[in-house]
């Protein structure tokens, strides 16, 4: 069975909105708790949120909100910083 390009198309669609809905991690229930503040020293988190390059990962990939990626990337460099984190990647 061969597929033309809109059934492509039309099965790509489906699969983005069958896709689970990301929500931010730092958010319980979807209410920002005051004040916004991510834990450089939580290592464990932050390297959920750093990719295999050590690169900050996008909101569209971990979900976590706009107010909250910038207190992850504030995070992240304090930590990068103080050497908890890598700033590149081992070869």
């Amino acid at each position: 069975m061969s597929l033309n390009k809109t059934d492509i198309r039309k099965i790509r669609k489906k699969r983005a909105r069958l896709r689970k809905k990301l929500k931010c991690r730092f958010c319980p229930d979807g209410v920002i708790p005051r004040p916004v503040y991510v834990d450089y020293k939580d290592v464990k988190t932050l390297k959920q949120l750093v990719d295999r390059e050590n690169r900050i990962l996008p909101r569209r990939r971990t979900g976590t909100s706009a107010i909250y990626q910038r207190a992850v990337r504030k995070a992240v460099m304090r930590a990068r910083f103080i050497a908890l984190l890598p700033y590149v990647a081992d070869e």
